[in-house]
Order: C-alpha cells, then structure tokens, then sequence
C-alpha cells in the first residue's frame, strides 16, 4: 500500500495554538499510581509518541485523555476545551483507536464503517465520501464487501484505524495498534500513520517498539511507572546518552600504528585497542567512516571487518531506567 495523501482538502485554521494539553495528569488505582504527574503537548500536523513497556501507564493516560476514565488530579485540554467525562463536544475532536478491537465480525467493512460514522453523526454523500476515502487510506477498498470475521488480524487493526478517522478528527490517538500482526500489515498500517501527518492531523501514538516511534513520531516521550523520563526528538533524547557513535575495526597489521594516526582525526574522540580491533568513538560514523578506513589503511592496518553501532532509543530506554524497553 503506498502512503499517499487521499484527501486534498487542506486542514482548516484553528483558533487555537496546540491541539492537546496534558498537564500533571495523575491517576491511581488503589496503592498503585498508575500515571503519575504526566504533561505534554501536542502541535497540529504533529505525531507524539508514548513509548514505554506494558504497564507503564500509556494506556490509562490515553483513557484519561478520551475521556474515558476521570484523572485524580491534573487537566486536560483538546482542541482549546477542557476535557471531561461528560464532555461529548470535546469528545468529538478525538479518533480513538483502541488496543481492543472494536468491529463487528458478521458486518462487511464498509457496513461496519457505515454504522460507526452514523454514529459519529455523519449521513449521506458525506458518509459515503469519506467510507471510499478511508478504505483507501487503509487498503481496504479491495475487501470491503468482505464480512470481517474472514479478516486477518492485521486487517482488522487497519479497519480500526479507518473507523477513528472517518469523522476528521483533529486528534487521532492510536494505542499500540500494531500488537499482535505480521510484519506486512505492521508496515501498512504505519504507512497509513506517516501519510496522516501530511494531512496535518495530530497523532498520538503509544507504543513499546522502539523502531516505530524512530519511524514515525517527530516527538517522542519516553514513560516508565507512570512517569515521563525523558521528552524532545530522536536526535535530542540521544543526546542523553552522549550521542555518539562507535566504529569497531577488526584485522591485523599495525594496529599500533593505526591508533595513533586515528587519534589525530577531528572526528574521532577516543581509540582504544584490543589486540586485532580497535574501538572508535567518533561524532556521525557514516560521514567518518571513509576517512577511518583510509587512514588505518595508510598506517599499515589491513583490514577484514568495519562495524559501525550507532546509539538508539533502546539505549536511551536502558540508561535512563536500568532496564530493557520489553522489560
């Protein structure tokens, strides 16, 4: 499925400045607090993403977000309006897409996208636009006379997507919405994402895979008991853990040799020796990495393996909580 804008009408000026507020939300259940202090905000045309392992608390603050479940202490604000559990104007900015399917498994998937924007108060030409519209964003079109019982797991999750965009929300919330498919549909159901963010809708996306959230989010949050560890772009949360990169270079020669003229290298910042390896640590390998070559070559090193490892949110993940992100 190729991720292509399917809808050119251009997202209408908004009277207000972020599209979502979230300010020191806290909720508990019982002795545990679930979330914990949580606040972030959300720019239109924006894709935010929650990224934590299960049990960190993503889900209840997308609860308390919708307005599913009350907060015990904290705000939240959609489209310029506080939300609240009785709040069905505010309600109506937000398509949510929960982990839990919500389909009809005897309704085709144009009958069950029929009945749920009915529902989001759509009717007529304007239901019937925007059914042919989504199907394609999601690469139903082909199956939507289909009963979805005879969907796979992944095209029931891009369904779901379909029906919390049919009424053009200003907020999509996507809560994991890749658990539990194979790799093909993963990758549809992200392509379906990245073209949503041309449209300039703002997305919130949770997740616990580390290569989505580097794929698709502009900002992303790292959260873990309930609490928000580290916030800002891939680049900046990087930057946490140093932000460089390593370069391993394995053969046999000077070694000796090579290290010193390495040393010399703007690039490089540290070599260390390990019998027939040397251990770089340089700023932006790919751009280094001719450099490197070239020069332990000129001093006498012949080479036979170059491995470059560049940190990653994984590694952000660990340093700021001492454990692995499925953790």
């Amino acid at each position: 499925m190729t991720a292509t804008s399917t809808d050119p009408s251009p997202s209408p000026a908004v009277p207000y400045g972020d599209v979502l507020v979230v300010s020191e939300l806290v909720r508990r259940f019982g002795d545990l607090t679930a979330v914990d202090g949580v606040s972030f905000r959300i720019a239109p045309g924006e894709t935010y993403g929650l990224l934590g392992p299960n049990g960190a608390g993503k889900t209840t603050t997308i609860s308390m977000i919708s307005g599913l479940i009350s907060a015990d202490a904290g705000t939240v604000t959609v489209a310029g309006q506080p939300m609240g559990q009785n709040r069905t104007d505010v309600k109506r900015h937000i398509g949510l897409v929960p982990q839990d399917l919500a389909i009809y498994p005897e309704l085709t998937g144009r009958e069950n996208l029929t009945f749920f924007g009915r529902l989001q108060g759509l009717r007529g030409k304007e239901l019937a636009s925007r059914i042919e519209t989504v199907l394609d964003l999601v690469g139903l079109a082909d199956r939507a006379k289909d009963a979805t019982k005879e969907y796979s797991g992944g095209m029931k999750r891009r369904l779901n997507i379909g029906i919390g965009l049919l009424h053009r929300p200003t907020l999509l919330i996507l809560d994991e919405p890749t658990v539990g498919v194979d790799p093909q549909s993963r990758n549809a159901i992200l392509e379906s994402v990245e073209a949503l963010s041309v449209e300039g809708m703002a997305v919130l996306y949770t997740t616990h895979y580390m290569e989505e959230a580097e794929r698709l989010c502009d900002r992303i949050a790292i959260v873990d008991s309930g609490r928000i560890q580290a916030e800002g772009t891939r680049d900046e949360l990087i930057r946490l853990v140093g932000g460089v990169d390593r370069i391993r270079l394995s053969g046999s020669g000077d070694t000796a040799a090579a290290a010193v003229t390495l040393r010399s290298l703007p690039a490089v910042e540290r070599v260390d020796v390990d019998r027939r390896q040397l251990l770089l640590t340089v700023h932006d390998a790919p751009t280094a990495v001719a450099a490197v070559v070239t020069s332990a070559t000129d001093a006498g090193m012949s080479l036979s393996d170059v491995e470059i490892t560049r940190p990653n949110l994984e590694s952000v993940f660990l340093h700021l909580t001492g454990k692995g992100l499925r953790d």
